[in-house]
């Protein structure tokens, strides 16, 4: 039986970079890492997944809370096919990661100042929240959320 959602792993091409910059710019906490993995085990867990040798340099950013974090994973022994500069929220496969911010005009405005390229113009009211999306720098997208009553979930919020 399922007893929680982990965290979403967000591929990077430099994982020191990504780190660096979900701290300073989304003012994610560093929970863990950066570390390398390598050898037998990380072989036996990914081999059927990475091209071998499987060498995993990773990071752990979010909140401190609990355990939905952010995993920032790169691959650096194995080819990327991805083209990073585009963003896709279109293709099958994990398309976005939501954030939750409690004053959703001064985040987006501290975030333009700090250069992050946002997707939308302006904000959204939808489903009782107030909603705009960025991505990173390597395109990875989010929807930044205010909910319109911060003690329910996001997906529990009443209509406006």
């Amino acid at each position: 039986m399922l007893t929680g959602v982990a965290h979403s792993a967000v591929c990077v091409p430099d994982v020191e970079e990504a780190t660096r910059w979900y701290s300073t710019v989304l003012g994610l906490e560093v929970l863990a890492g950066p570390y390398e993995m390598s050898g037998e085990a990380i072989e036996r867990d990914m081999g059927e997944l990475v091209p071998s040798p499987v060498v995993v340099r990773a990071a752990i950013v979010g909140l401190g809370r609990d355990d939905r974090v952010i995993e920032l994973v790169e691959y650096p022994a194995a080819p990327s096919a991805a083209d990073p500069a585009v963003p896709d929220v279109t293709r099958p496969g994990l398309t976005h990661v939501g954030l939750v911010c409690d004053d959703l005009p001064s985040t987006r405005a501290r975030l333009e100042v700090a250069g992050v390229r946002f997707l939308t113009t302006g904000t959204a009211e939808v489903a009782g929240l107030r909603t705009c999306w960025f991505s990173d720098p390597w395109g990875v997208v989010f929807i930044l959320l205010e909910k319109s009553d911060p003690a329910r979930p996001y997906w529990r919020q009443p209509l406006r």
